[in-house]
């Protein structure tokens, strides 16, 4: 029996080491062992689309957008530009190219014009007194709804931001009424003291006020809506490590929310500047531009030329010398307010 099972087990070790002879001979092929892993298929069934048809997909889905951008931005630019350079006019409409050209003609011009540079300084007095006004007002707001008033958020919120969206017809009918001088809400309340209420649209001293004082409450919900994102992501690891340390609530608003709400205030200041730069609507429909043009902006005086005398060729010019202001002013305040922190 003994010797049986060390047969066996001699047998068992001869066949063992045939196989594995059998595997290391050159030539032969191991039929058993793990199975290779077959490659790993690509998403989307193995199939590849050429680089040339995914472009081709993207040319197609940007056509709308690029069609429209050429025919009514990249054009009317290219065409105002050219038009500046010439006598265009009400003569020319049918038949564009019998312009005559000026060259800087029209350029000059404009800073001999006394009523474009009575329009250039309302514009200038517009921004420098509005947009601080604005601004100011609107972080005031932002503050006071993120942590001061704690009931009827919301609708203060919406009730702010109610005039951005309100048709500038329907603020202009709203204002007329405030600041009319004989029926007027300012008037009524002066006449129960015994005041004559003053002509706040038909005064010179007063006119732009009035229109800086409606375009200030108009705007103030956008730049509000902006400084309630910028302060939301103020860390508030930041102001309690402040308080921890013995700071008053000015300190932390002065050295601590105010630098960090510095990227809003940039963006803020920048697109306030922009939008009263092209102040059009509020001198159109309360004042036309008076009286004796202390409300007359550039952007109105463009209109008037343009629209009503049908000098189209001096409007354009006056339409880029705007641009490079525009421009000018952007470029200056993005390196004033520069968040150089990062």
């Amino acid at each position: 029996g003994g010797g049986g099972r060390r047969r066996g087990a001699s047998l068992t070790d001869d066949n063992a080491a045939r196989r594995g002879t059998r595997a290391r001979e050159p030539g032969k092929i191991q039929t058993r062992g793990p199975k290779a892993r077959p490659p790993a298929r690509r998403a989307g069934g193995g199939k590849h689309r050429p680089l040339g048809v995914q472009n081709l997909a993207g040319w197609l889905f940007s056509t709308p957008f690029l069609v429209l951008f050429a025919v009514f931005m990249a054009f009317p630019i290219v065409a105002t530009l050219a038009m500046s350079f010439t006598d265009f006019g009400l003569r020319d409409v049918t038949d564009p190219f019998s312009a005559d050209f000026v060259g800087f003609r029209n350029y000059t011009e404009l800073f001999g014009d006394e009523k474009f540079l009575k329009s250039l300084f309302n514009t200038a007095y517009f921004v420098v007194v509005g947009v601080p006004l604005t601004i100011g007002a609107g972080l005031a707001a932002a503050v006071l709804l993120n942590s001061g008033i704690d009931r009827a958020r919301t609708i203060f919120r919406v009730g702010f931001y109610a005039p951005v969206v309100t048709s500038i017809v329907a603020v202009a009918v709203v204002w007329r009424f405030v600041l009319d001088p004989s029926d007027g809400l300012i008037a009524g309340l002066a006449s129960e003291v015994g005041l004559t209420g003053p002509d706040f649209l038909g005064s010179e001293a007063l006119a732009m006020p009035s229109l800086i004082l409606m375009a200030v409450w108009r705007n103030l919900g956008t730049v509000m809506v902006l400084f309630i994102a910028g302060l939301q992501a103020v860390p508030t690891g930041v102001r309690e490590a402040a308080r921890l340390d013995g700071a008053g609530a000015w300190q932390e608003f002065r050295r601590i929310t105010l630098p960090l709400l510095r990227p809003t205030t940039l963006y803020a200041t920048v697109i306030t500047t922009i939008g009263y730069l092209n102040v059009f609507e509020e001198p159109f429909v309360m004042t036309q531009g008076g009286p004796s043009d202390s409300t007359l902006t550039v952007s109105l005086n463009m209109y008037r030329q343009g629209f009503s005398f049908f000098h189209m060729g001096y409007a354009s010019a006056m339409a880029y010398v705007l641009f490079v202001v525009i421009m000018g002013i952007t470029v200056l305040q993005l390196r004033l307010l520069k968040d150089n922190t990062k």
